[in-house]
């Protein structure tokens, strides 16, 4: 363990060599530690607290699926940030998409060549979309009930982390884990079955 690290950053890796021995409390502790000081960063970042709340998840998910590969030369909190501000860029990236040009210098602004695309999606993107969903829906069936319960409220009906955690009587904290662990067992199922979305 690197000398130089403090106090905080030792119990730290206390708890992360204790959770790739499979102990729950101290993956749970880790998430305690450092949940809002995550959301809060990719709050900054994304300006949207449902991206955020999907994006904290998504950081922890990350960060706990690779936890062994985590060496104590630095703050395992730094390790963790870096995983989260580099998730967070790869989801704004994809968001963003390319840059539309409005107005293409020297041209006509009733040049209909130069019209910005409608956001109503084409038949076909439609149709893919379409098929996703239904894919989605299938895959959801084969979920335990509970997990099939949190992926429906949230992802079906928009339901807000508050909202769940009142529907179904849980804290917070038991919904976002058991969500990041759904949204685990689905990509698994995917995998295998070989439609990766």
């Amino acid at each position: 363990m690197n000398a130089n690290l403090s106090e905080k950053a030792k119990y730290d890796y206390k708890l992360v060599l204790k959770a790739i021995d499979g102990d729950q409390k101290s993956y749970a502790e880790l998430l305690d530690r450092y949940r809002d000081a995550i959301y809060f960063m990719l709050l900054k970042m994304v300006n949207n607290s449902n991206d955020a709340e999907d994006l904290t998840i998504e950081a922890f998910g990350k960060a706990f699926k690779n936890i062994n590969q985590y060496t104590p030369n630095f703050a395992f909190s730094t390790w963790l940030f870096k995983i989260a501000t580099n998730n967070c860029i790869d989801f704004m990236r994809k968001k963003r998409g390319n840059p539309v040009a409005i107005d293409p210098p020297g041209e006509e602004q009733d040049n209909p060549s130069h019209q910005l695309p409608s956001s109503e999606l084409d038949p076909e993107e439609s149709m893919i979309t379409q098929q996703k969903a239904e894919l989605m829906r299938t895959v959801v069936t084969k979920l335990k009930p509970r997990y099939r319960k949190l992926i429906e409220l949230r992802y079906f009906k928009e339901y807000s982390y508050e909202e769940i955690s009142t529907e179904l009587n849980l804290p917070i904290g038991t919904v976002k884990a058991q969500l990041f662990r759904a949204r685990d067992l689905l990509q698994n199922i995917l995998k295998s079955t070989g439609k990766i979305m």
